[in-house]
């Protein structure tokens, strides 16, 4: 039998942590002398600790790390634990890449003062045929559906794209969402087709929109909007109908984020 203070030395875990074990019934010493209170571990108890330490190394809270050690050796059990916690970190790398990318593209704009570089125009576009999909979709960055849906039941109709030929896509709700977003993917084409289940060929009218071109990933979005309703302030303007973006370099281009090419466009009018 081995004394608290040996015990700790040997498990490279402090006493006041392992009287914490005990408390909430995680590591019990082996027996305590009714005299003197003293604590004694066992020598077999090595193992547990050391897979206590492991655990919490993994990122297992103390009463998860309880709830394993029960399982004793079913390792299937054991496993189950480990592949939910790896689903976790997994998440958690993702949403760290996310903002060390955000982190990354804001410290270069503030290098750089790109805040000041997005020159806002007024352009029209004339009417047009496109191929529309219209649908609500779980989030924005699901518009790759549309994309698919338009591709997949247009392809055996071997539709023309119209010189200039743009793909955009318009954002019908009138305010931003956190889920089920009502957004239309266009593409202008040339020619005569019938509707498929889901793709329309209609003429939109035309349109008088204030807009910005940025080269760089989605996250720039924020400071592009901000630019363009800057300028729609000051020009005396007033929104007259739902945004949309033209993607003029896109991810069916290129998979670099730094080479996408969109165009943030308002429609606008005088009050």
């Amino acid at each position: 039998m081995l004394k608290i203070g040996e015990f700790s030395k040997l498990s490279r875990v402090s006493i006041r942590m392992l009287r914490h074990y005990d408390e909430i019934d995680l590591l019990a010493p082996a027996a305590i002398d009714p005299h003197t209170g003293y604590r004694y571990y066992s020598e077999d108890q090595l193992p547990i600790v050391c897979r206590i330490t492991a655990l919490k190394d993994l990122g297992f809270g103390l009463s998860l790390i309880g709830e394993i050690l029960a399982c004793g050796e079913n390792r299937e059990q054991i496993d189950h634990y480990l592949a939910i916690r790896q689903i976790e970190l997994e998440q958690q790398a993702a949403d760290t890449a996310r903002r060390l990318r955000l982190l990354d593209t804001a410290r270069r704009r503030l290098q750089k003062e790109e805040a000041t570089m997005y020159d806002v125009t007024l352009k029209s576009l004339p009417e047009r045929q496109v191929a529309s999909v219209r649908m609500t979709i779980p989030s924005y960055d699901q518009e790759g559906m549309l994309w698919s849906i338009l591709v997949s039941e247009t392809a055996s109709l071997h539709i023309q794209p119209d010189d200039p030929c743009y793909c955009s896509v318009i954002f019908h709700d009138g305010e931003y969402r956190e889920s089920d977003v009502d957004v239309e993917a266009q593409k202008t084409v040339k020619g005569s087709y019938h509707d498929t289940e889901h793709v329309k060929f209609k003429i939109m009218p035309p349109v008088t929109f204030a807009s910005a071109t940025y080269q760089g990933p989605y996250s720039e979005i924020n400071a592009v909007n901000a630019a363009v309703a800057a300028w729609v302030r000051d020009n005396g303007y007033i929104y007259d109908a739902p945004a949309f973006n033209i993607y003029h370099i896109s991810p069916h281009e290129t998979q670099n984020p730094e080479e996408f090419v969109t165009e943030i466009c308002y429609p606008v009018r005088k009050p």
